[in-house]
């Protein structure tokens, strides 16, 4: 008796103790909601949170981004503009958010220069300003961060005169697409006359030779091997082994073009011919460090450098194609001959193939950089959207202007994409099964369990 008093004291005491310390856990856990937040994006692909490569340029920016959005007094649409900004806040946490309404306050609107009539930001960093009209993307926002960043004011100096591609044109073997993207990403494009340029060092940051047609005189090649002699940096695109005069210029770096065109079995599967080289396999270089997306290119050459005692260069390659394809070194012209060629095991260089080479020596204290492709086409309008041609393009002059720190890496295939039900859809089986089934189950469970336990 003594006993089972004894127990429905302590039953009676615990019962409270239990409920207080329940409550208090509970009061607990709900200010720590409130005052710690933490965020994990589960989506596959990170889709509710940047990139990688806007985390980069973010962890590249010392100091403190000021966004000013100029927008009415509607919480519905600032709290859409609060959502994006905070994928960048969360990993830079001193951008600062402001809002100011244009409507009541048009003398800060004015003095501003804003355009549109609500949503547009006004990015601030380092005392350099860029504007943003809606509608804007990742993609927007991170290329006025890049451009931000970007504080050195030499140019892009683009070679023309010799049939060279167009960084301005719209035609399909042209590039003006990529001389868009180059600006959009804080670059200056300059065209520089070999004949009349003094110095193209002090005139900009890299000389590009992009798939010259005619050959350049000896005065002009006398000018780009000063211009390397001086520590320049230099792309060069090749179409094919004729090098247009520039002979002194590829024995300079060592470098050497073979006969042939590469071609590749492994293209007439993504709806290609056989003239389109595939790149699968990147050399371990900042250019293309962790570059995985496939790279397309029409017509590639096979190229190959020597670095030497004499002239300091080290060489890396960048990019193989064509695993299952080979260089095919007997000419052909016409489509027939395209469909009867066959590996020649005595005369063809079987796959991979290496198109691209990174060379740079010691020189002073930035170094001298050179790139050569063994193909223009990659970059051309017409294949600059092919997978990753645009990326590694940009990988590229990133690299060659010394802006290492903004070379990113490209976005990932979106894989958990969104579920679309329609009527078309077979629907029917996921409703009821959702809506019906499962909430009948756990009714159904919990009854049983219920009248289980009043049984005991």
């Amino acid at each position: 008796m003594t006993t089972s008093k004894k127990l429905q004291l302590q039953i009676l005491i615990q019962h409270p103790i239990f409920v207080l310390f329940f409550l208090v856990l509970i009061a607990l856990l709900g200010f720590s909601s409130y005052k710690f937040h933490i965020l994990q994006d589960v989506t596959q692909d990170n889709r509710n949170s940047v990139s990688d490569g806007s985390v980069n340029i973010l962890n590249q920016m010392h100091g403190a981004i000021s966004i000013t959005a100029f927008a009415p007094d509607d919480e519905a649409f600032r709290q859409n503009i609060k959502n994006f900004i905070g994928r960048y806040q969360r990993t830079k946490s001193d951008i600062q958010l402001n809002f100011i309404n244009s409507a009541t306050d048009p003398k800060l609107a004015q003095e501003a220069g804003i355009k549109a009539k609500g949503g547009e930001l006004v990015i601030e960093y380092q005392k350099r300003t860029e504007h943003l009209i809606p509608p804007y993307t990742e993609q927007d926002v991170s290329n006025v961060l890049m451009r931000l960043t970007r504080t050195h004011e030499q140019a892009v100096m683009a070679l023309n005169g010799h049939g060279e591609r167009d960084f301005s044109s719209n035609n399909s073997q042209d590039f003006g697409t990529f001389g868009q993207q180059l600006l959009d990403k804080g670059f200056k494009l300059s065209h520089p006359n070999l004949i009349t340029e003094s110095n193209l060092v002090k005139n900009g940051a890299m000389l590009v030779i992009a798939s010259p047609k005619a050959n350049f005189t000896a005065i002009e090649v006398a000018k780009i091997k000063t211009y390397l002699d001086a520590g320049g940096n230099l792309l060069w695109l090749l179409d094919d082994e004729n090098l247009r005069g520039l002979d002194e210029i590829a024995t300079y770096i060592g470098l050497e073009v073979a006969q042939g065109l590469v071609v590749d079995k492994s293209a007439v599967e993504f709806g290609g011919n056989l003239k389109t080289a595939f790149g699968v396999q990147y050399g371990d270089h900042p250019v293309t460090e962790n570059f995985r997306i496939r790279t397309s290119f029409p017509e590639a050459r096979k190229i190959s450098a020597h670095g030497t005692y004499e002239n300091g260069w080290k060489v890396q390659e960048l990019v193989r194609v064509a695993p299952n394809g080979w260089l095919e070194t007997t000419p052909f012209r016409s489509e027939s001959d395209i469909k009867t060629i066959n590996f020649d095991a005595k005369k063809d260089v079987a796959g991979p193939i290496n198109i691209a080479l990174a060379i740079e020596r010691k020189y002073g204290k930035k170094g001298q950089r050179v790139v050569v492709i063994g193909n223009a086409d990659f970059l051309s309008n017409t294949f600059i959207i092919n997978g990753g041609n645009l990326a590694l393009g940009l990988n590229i002059v990133n690299w060659l202007v010394g802006d290492d720190h903004l070379i990113t890496i490209p976005p990932t295939i979106i894989k958990d994409g969104n579920l679309n039900l329609t009527s078309e859809s077979n629907y029917k089986p996921v409703f009821i099964g959702f809506q019906i089934l499962l909430p009948l189950g756990l009714l159904i469970y919990g009854f049983f369990t219920w009248w289980k336990r009043r049984k005991a």
